[in-house]
């Protein structure tokens, strides 16, 4: 047998040559490819729930929590969604080729600025089998292949899904090392897949804070960054309060244990006694637990003191931390001081309050009067996503197709020398 080293710096090989091939496909190649990949996910459903049940039993079994079980759960209807997703990302335009820019020069050079692949795109992601999916997708579509790392938690589900994909690529222009799943469950593969520089190109972490944090201190190879989302949702003095109790009740129960859900709740003082009792209440009935400063736990006497460090968690649960502020300077000096860059909104009927909220909030995501649910790459039309990136460089946002391309510039001449 061989190492599992040697294992991952074979598959990142393979990997290599087929990012070559899979940047010449036409896009009515890798349409079909991606039709014939979610046929094959169709068919295979039964296999995949089966899968999935050996998935949740283990992780039962380990206590996991309810908010990780969630993210790992397949039914046949998320199956579906994966079908779905193939199929949306194979309708979307692909950015391959795009000209971004074309020009002429003094010297009479034409330059041009056009979108190419990656090349070959490394994901180490945790209990989500469904990004198995997503990744797969969006990377054919934009010409790279991908090597896939999930978490131990949904190894026979992502073992089930990408012998589907994989099964589905065959007899299609895509060649078979496009998709790739390293199936170990040893650290030792991520820490080997985190030293293939100059053959995997970029690698994105997508989890939790530290498996992020792991990705970016020990990588040799450029990484764009998923982040934490500590997101808040701030009720102005201006705001409308049944459309604030509507969308703080979505932002933190409607999935609580992903990125965009609320974190934290900023109220200002001047409406908190008429908001705070009753949202507490909703909220509670839902089982969120309440963590409040003291002026909301004099509103709301079911909540408990707020620690220093609640401001900063991201609880991925039915837990909120809830802040009564003075004004909206306050507010914006929270989220400043707490907030991940993530997503952010403002509850408020206030044109200049709105405006200040949005230039001045640094978040990937900026909100006035919706909820922070809405960062998603579907919801933005952006088809399915590999991810929310908090950092600034190459990509910001939920990071569809045009994130997972680069440029290359073009230059054509008439035999000019300098």
């Amino acid at each position: 047998m061989i190492s599992i080293e040697e294992q991952v710096r074979r598959q990142a090989k393979a990997a290599q040559a087929a990012a070559r091939k899979m940047a010449l496909l036409s896009s009515e190649q890798k349409n079909a490819a991606l039709e014939a990949m979610a046929q094959a996910l169709e068919r295979n459903s039964p296999q995949i729930l089966a899968a999935n049940a050996q998935d949740l039993k283990c992780a039962r079994a380990k206590g996991l929590s309810s908010a990780l079980l969630d993210r790992l759960t397949l039914s046949e209807q998320r199956v579906l969604d994966m079908v779905e997703g193939l199929r949306a990302v194979a309708g979307l335009p692909d950015p391959v080729g795009e000209v971004v820019r074309a020009w002429r020069v003094p010297s009479g050079l034409e330059v041009g600025r056009v979108r190419v692949p990656l090349g070959v795109v490394g994901i180490i992601y945790e209990a989500r089998p469904n990004v198995t999916v997503d990744a797969a997708a969006l990377c054919l579509k934009a010409g790279n292949a991908v090597i896939l790392k999930g978490g131990s938690e949904a190894i026979d589900s992502n073992k089930a899904i990408a012998r589907a994909l994989i099964q589905g690529a065959e007899g299609t222009d895509v060649p078979p090392e496009a998709v790739q799943l390293i199936e170990s469950t040893d650290r030792r593969a991520v820490a080997t897949m985190m030293e293939q520089r100059g053959l995997i190109d970029v690698l994105i972490p997508r989890g939790g804070a530290g498996l992020i944090r792991t990705v970016m201190e020990n990588s040799t190879i450029p990484v764009i960054e998923t982040g934490v989302g500590n997101c808040h949702v701030y009720v102005d003095v201006h705001g409308d309060l049944e459309m604030a109790r509507r969308i703080a009740i979505n932002a933190k129960c409607q999935r609580p244990g992903v990125c965009n859900a609320m974190e934290t709740l900023l109220v200002h003082r001047e409406v908190a006694e008429e908001l705070l009792p009753a949202l507490a209440a909703q909220l509670m009935e839902r089982g969120v637990q309440l963590r409040g400063c003291p002026r909301t736990l004099a509103l709301v006497p079911g909540a408990q003191p707020a620690q220093e460090e609640d401001w900063h968690e991201e609880y991925l649960d039915l837990v909120l931390a809830v802040r009564v502020v003075d004004s909206l300077d306050e507010a914006l000096d929270h989220i400043a001081r707490y907030g991940s860059k993530h997503s952010e909104a403002i509850v408020t009927g206030d044109y200049h309050a709105a405006r200040r909220f949005l230039r001045e909030v640094d978040a990937a995501a900026v909100y006035v009067n919706a909820s922070t649910r809405f960062t998603d790459g579907g919801q933005f039309g952006l088809g399915a996503e590999m991810g929310i990136s908090t950092q600034k460089l190459h990509a910001r946002g939920p990071m569809g197709l045009e994130e997972l391309t680069t440029t290359k510039f073009i230059v054509y001449g008439e035999g000019q020398v300098r």
